[in-house]
């Protein structure tokens, strides 16, 4: 079985933080998003190949970053796009990589900057069981985010109704970009798209798929993390610390309040300062500060500020409100 693992997008939502970086690089505790990923499926032996699906643009962060790992499975397949309005959609990019790669085998899809609490390894299982197109369903609990999302409809769980992006949900089960296709169903990709149907999320093949043979749906509890937006971000590492924080040895700390779910990267320069869920990137210098539910960048330096909500960019320099 091979794995596509879903890294071609870029996150315009959370510029400034991601213009130059990958957000599948944004760390999650010690780990970051996609290692997490990287690391349950070079645990898995079924899947004996993992391709990192992205674009031209962040191909070389992601080959440096591959070569830094201990992985042995992921390897680049890189798409021939270097900005978002040249993108081929994600079932475009992964049918085109499907044919440059010359898949013939079952496939795993996991979308790169999913956060999920949920064993990859449960999830095979069932597909294996099924021997049919399986997806990984979740219950936002929202009306509103479900509108954001492919809503799943079950009888059991099997999928009975999918409809991408809704206007108005029927319910709050929702698809979270976790998709494992047995060969016989990619085959149907080049059809799919050739018909002129839509190429970009996921959701609309398997909303076309689900027509036209058995597709079920393995749900699950606890969490998941669609880490797209600021919010989400700080929210994905706030489940992961648990009420804990993070404040690496070379930091340097004077008279400063560490509250919850706060991490504080590797030589910040923090003094006169509270914390309370925060992440603090690598370099940055922060004085006189209270600090809360922000995202601090590499080389920024602080001071005399209230941040609440806030996204500073890298080398940024800001005092008493005023960028200098």
């Amino acid at each position: 079985m091979k794995a596509v693992v879903l890294a071609g997008g870029y996150a315009t939502r959370m510029w400034p933080i991601t213009k130059h970086r990958p957000k599948m690089f944004l760390p999650i505790g010690e780990s970051t998003v996609i290692d997490r990923i990287f690391d349950a499926l070079e645990s898995d032996d079924r899947i004996d190949e993992v391709y990192v699906s992205t674009n031209e643009r962040f191909a070389a962060d992601f080959e440096a970053h591959l070569d830094a790992s201990e992985f042995e499975k992921p390897r680049l397949s890189v798409e021939e796009t270097s900005k978002e309005q040249g993108k081929f959609g994600v079932v475009g990019a992964l049918a085109q990589l499907i044919d440059r790669e010359d898949v013939d085998d079952d496939l795993l899809v996991i979308a790169g900057d999913n956060l999920i609490s949920f064993d990859i390894a449960d999830f095979l299982e069932y597909f294996e069981q099924q021997d049919a197109p399986t997806l990984a369903a979740y219950d936002v609990g929202s009306r509103e985010k479900a509108k954001s999302y492919g809503l799943v409809d079950l009888e059991g769980d099997r999928v009975v109704d999918f409809q991408e992006k809704p206007d108005n949900p029927k319910s709050t089960l929702v698809s979270i970009a976790c998709y494992a296709f047995p060969a016989d169903s990619l085959s149907l990709l080049p059809t799919y798209l050739e018909d002129g149907n839509n190429p970009d999320e996921p959701g609309w093949f398997v909303q076309w798929l689900q027509n036209r043979e058995p597709t079920y749906a393995y749900t699950f509890e606890d969490a998941w993390f669609d880490i797209g937006t600021p919010e989400s971000y700080l929210d994905a590492v706030s489940w992961h610390l648990d009420g804990e924080s993070i404040v690496a040895d070379s930091a340097t700390l004077e008279n400063v309040s560490i509250g919850d779910n706060v991490h504080v990267m590797d030589d910040v320069t923090l003094e006169n300062t509270t914390l309370d869920h925060a992440v603090i990137f690598p370099s940055a210098t922060v004085r006189n500060a209270d600090v809360r539910h922000s995202i601090i960048d590499e080389g920024t330096h602080l001071d005399e500020l209230d941040l609440a909500g806030a996204l500073i960019g890298a080398h940024t320099t800001i005092k008493n409100g005023s960028p200098q």
